[in-house]
């Protein structure tokens, strides 16, 4: 026996990821819904490599009565509409975009994380899912803190186009070929050139009444996020960077830490940790790049090494695939969670 699973915004890229990793992970389904906007009606998509197809049904008349989880990955937009009439029919929403992270009454999950928070879903019966550089981030920072209490955490982002969606992508490809054959390079969805380039500014930059005057709302949500998932108490300052690659989201941490920690302890934790992959060879090519990420599940670490301009101070290096850890995947492993602890209909 397994449940009724619905993908809404499945013609996307996160939702056709979404729909990959439902298969690979062979997550116990009785039934698969594909979901997307009028536009996409009728559309034939691959449900993973299973060779089953599904047929796109539109959001608007979709009825979720019967239905046990909706994995959304439709933007704000759509979802501040169809998520809480999917609650309200009984289906326990798992939203992807920002619209209820920050809510208090809806759970915001890693379940490498904070696993037991899933317990609150039953106030909306939706869960929320974190900012994709987040997601990678509170992955590998969860075991040094419990190790040895996180005090601040300084980051910057190297973020790629995918986590701009479909048009993203292809404005990288457009300009990067126009770059070679010497055509205008159109720029649209990005403020600055991304072919060749990097941009420093992803998402609205926010005001003095956040607390972050100067910063995007894409570093804003790295700090709260974290606040959320891991402690209140933990300080962070983020740097957020577009840069020219396709998929994968790199990160450059410094930590500082109550206690002290060496870098042989915060390896071995790291080497240990649930959805970590600890690739740490101080030599030519002993690291890992966003490239060698794509398609995995893990979050990477290398270069881990002393901070020597704090007293308790780690730096170390994150790539994970943002399409999977950073929005697909930690759907899919809400889902198994919730499974797991809550709805437990599957043999």
């Amino acid at each position: 026996m397994g449940y009724r699973v619905v993908v809404v915004g499945a013609t996307g890229n996160v939702g056709r990821e979404m729909l990959n990793i439902l298969a690979e992970r062979e997550f116990p389904l009785a039934d698969i819904a594909a979901v997307a906007s009028p536009r996409s009606q009728g559309d034939i998509i691959d449900f993973g490599e299973t060779g089953k197809t599904l047929k796109v049904q539109s959001i608007e008349h979709f009825d979720f009565a019967g239905w046990d989880i909706a994995l959304f990955a439709a933007g704000s937009g759509p979802t501040k509409i169809h998520a809480p009439r999917a609650a309200a029919a009984g289906c326990t929403v798992i939203d992807n975009s920002s619209l209820y992270r920050m809510e208090p009454d809806v759970p915001l999950i890693v379940p490498e994380v904070n696993p037991e928070a899933i317990d609150g879903y039953t106030k909306r019966n939706i869960i929320a899912n974190p900012n994709c550089s987040t997601a990678q981030m509170v992955v590998a920072l969860k075991p040094l803190h419990d190790e040895a209490g996180i005090k601040r955490v300084v980051v910057s982002t190297y973020q790629s186009v995918s986590g701009a969606g479909k048009a993203g992508m292809d404005e990288l490809f457009e300009q990067t070929r126009a770059v070679f054959v010497g055509d205008e390079k159109q720029q649209s969805k990005f403020t600055k050139q991304i072919a060749f380039n990097v941009i420093p500014h992803i998402d609205v930059f926010v005001g003095a009444d956040t607390g972050y005057d100067g910063y995007t709302k894409e570093e804003l949500k790295m700090a709260l996020e974290t606040n959320k998932i891991l402690s209140p108490d933990i300080k962070v300052s983020a740097t957020c960077v577009r840069v020219p690659v396709f998929v994968g989201h790199s990160e450059a941490i410094s930590i500082e830490f109550e206690r002290p920690i060496t870098v042989a302890k915060a390896q071995s934790l790291l080497r240990e940790a649930p959805g970590v992959m600890l690739v740490d060879k101080r030599e030519d090519g002993g690291y890992v790049t966003p490239v060698e990420c794509v398609g995995d599940y893990a979050t990477f670490i290398s270069r881990v090494r002393k901070d020597p301009t704090v007293e308790n101070g780690i730096t170390l290096w994150c790539v994970s695939d943002n399409l999977r850890k950073g929005a697909a995947l930690n759907a899919v492993q809400i889902a198994e969670l919730l499974g797991r602890r809550h709805l437990k209909k599957a043999a």
